[in-house]
C-alpha cells in the first residue's frame, strides 16, 4: 500500500479513489470555523469516508465533540481507532448485537438511538451483564418517515423509561431532517429545517419540564448545518459529506469544494462521441445520478454506469488510455466500495488511508 507514495496519480491502476488534500483540508477548516464559538458543535458522520485518519483529522481540526457513526461495526472501528466518544445514529437490535455494544460501553462514551422500550430493555440487560453503561438518545420523528417516536408525549413516555434505569443513561434526543436536505431552494429549506425541528426543541422542553435534563439533541447534515447549527436547543450536528463532497451536495453546499473523485481510464472509443472507462455502478455511488468529468461539471456529457463500465457521451477527445477524474453524486456510498484512498497534492500520492470501516455490515 505505502509503495505508490510519491509517485504521479497518473501512475495509479484504475479504478482508484482519490482525495485531493488541499480541498479536503480546507473544507475542514471551513466546517470547523463555522462551529467556533458557538454553543452547537460539530458531531461528524464517519458513514460519509468510514476511514479513521480522516475522523481523527476531523476532530484535531476543531468544533468537534465526536464522532458519528451508522452501525455497530463502524462504532467498534472508530474505538479500536482511539476515538473515545461515539454516536451510533441508528437503533440496535438483537441479542449478538446488543451484548457487543454493551462491551463496546466498557472501552469509550457510546451513544445508541432508540424509539421503542423493548430497545431499551434490551441494550440496558446487556450492560447490567457487562458491567457499563450505555448513553441513550430518543429518536423524535420530525418528517423523515423511517425511524423515531412521534414528538410530544410519547418521547416523553420513553423517557421515563430510561431515566433511573441501570446499564443506560438518558443522554437526549436525535432528529433527522433528512427529507429535507437536498431541498434546492435555500430560503425554502432553512423555513423547512426550522419548521421540522420545532417539535423536537419542544419535546425537550416538555422533558426538562418533567424534571429530566436533556444534554443534547443531536441531528442534522452538511446541507442543513448553517441552519440547525444556530437552533437553540440543538447542541450537535452530524455533518457528514463535507470533508469530501460530491456533486450533488456541492449544488447544495457550494462553500466547499470537490475533494473526492474516482480516477479512471478510458478503454473504448466505440464512436467518434462515446467513450467507455473501466469503472461502473461497483466503483461509484450513484443514487442521486450518474457521475460528472472533474473539469467539466456544468458540460452536457451524460454518463451511463452499468456493473463495470461508465458510458460517456458528447465527451472531449479523450484518447483510448487516457485518465479522467470522475466525480460521484454521492460520495458516501462511493467512499464505502473501496478498501482505501489515495491521498494527492500537486499531482503526486502523499498518503494512503485505509477505510476500516467499508463492507461492515454489521
Amino acid at each position: 500500500m505505502a509503495s505508490v507514495i510519491g509517485s504521479a496519480i497518473e501512475e495509479l491502476d484504475t479504478p482508484a479513489l482519490l482525495l485531493d488534500k488541499a480541498a479536503f483540508e480546507r473544507n475542514l477548516g471551513r466546517m470547523a470555523g463555522f462551529f467556533a464559538g458557538r454553543r452547537a458543535q460539530l458531531r461528524p458522520h464517519f458513514k460519509n469516508h468510514k476511514c479513521t485518519e480522516l475522523a481523527k483529522r476531523q476532530l484535531a481540526a476543531g468544533s468537534a465533540v465526536g464522532i458519528t457513526c451508522a452501525k455497530l461495526g463502524e462504532a467498534e472501528v472508530l474505538v479500536e481507532a482511539g476515538i473515545d466518544d461515539v454516536l451510533i445514529a441508528n437503533q440496535v437490535m438483537g441479542p449478538a448485537k446488543v451484548d457487543r455494544l454493551a462491551a463496546l460501553a466498557r472501552r469509550a462514551k457510546v451513544r445508541v438511538a432508540v424509539d421503542h422500550a423493548d430497545q431499551v430493555e434490551g441494550i440496558a440487560r446487556a450492560a447490567e451483564r457487562a458491567g457499563s453503561t450505555v448513553g441513550l438518545l430518543i429518536e423524535v420523528e420530525i418528517g423523515m418517515g423511517r425511524c423515531g417516536v412521534m414528538p410530544g408525549e410519547p418521547a416523553l413516555e420513553l423517557a421515563r423509561c430510561i431515566v433511573g434505569r441501570p446499564g443506560v443513561r438518558f443522554d437526549g434526543l436525535q432528529a433527522y431532517e433528512g427529507h429535507l436536505v437536498a431541498v434546492k431552494d435555500r430560503a425554502e429549506r432553512e423555513r423547512r429545517v426550522w419548521e421540522a425541528f420545532a417539535p423536537a426543541v419542544a419535546t425537550r422542553r416538555a422533558i426538562e419540564a418533567a424534571g429530566m435534563p436533556v444534554a443534547v439533541i443531536s441531528g442534522g447534515s452538511t446541507s442543513t448545518y448553517a441552519i440547525t447549527g444556530q437552533i437553540d436547543g440543538i447542541e450537535e450536528i452530524q455533518a457528514g459529506t463535507y470533508p469530501t463532497m460530491d456533486w450533488m451536495y456541492r449544488e447544495l453546499a457550494p462553500e466547499f469544494e470537490i475533494a473526492l473523485s474516482v480516477l479512471a481510464r478510458v478503454i473504448s472509443r466505440p464512436a467518434a462521441d462515446r467513450a467507455v472507462l473501466d469503472v461502473g455502478l461497483k466503483g461509484l455511488g450513484h443514487e442521486f445520478g450518474p457521475p460528472k468529468a472533474k473539469g467539466h461539471l456544468d458540460a452536457d456529457m451524460p454518463f451511463h454506469l452499468s456493473e463495470e463500465h461508465c458510458t460517456g457521451r458528447s465527451v472531449p477527445d479523450w484518447p483510448l488510455g487516457s485518465l479522467v477524474e470522475l466525480v460521484p453524486s454521492h460520495s458516501c456510498t462511493t467512499c464505502n466500495l473501496y478498501r482505501q484512498i489515495h491521498v494527492h497534492e500537486r499531482g503526486r500520492v502523499v498518503d494512503v488511508w485505509p477505510h476500516e470501516g467499508s463492507g461492515r455490515p454489521l
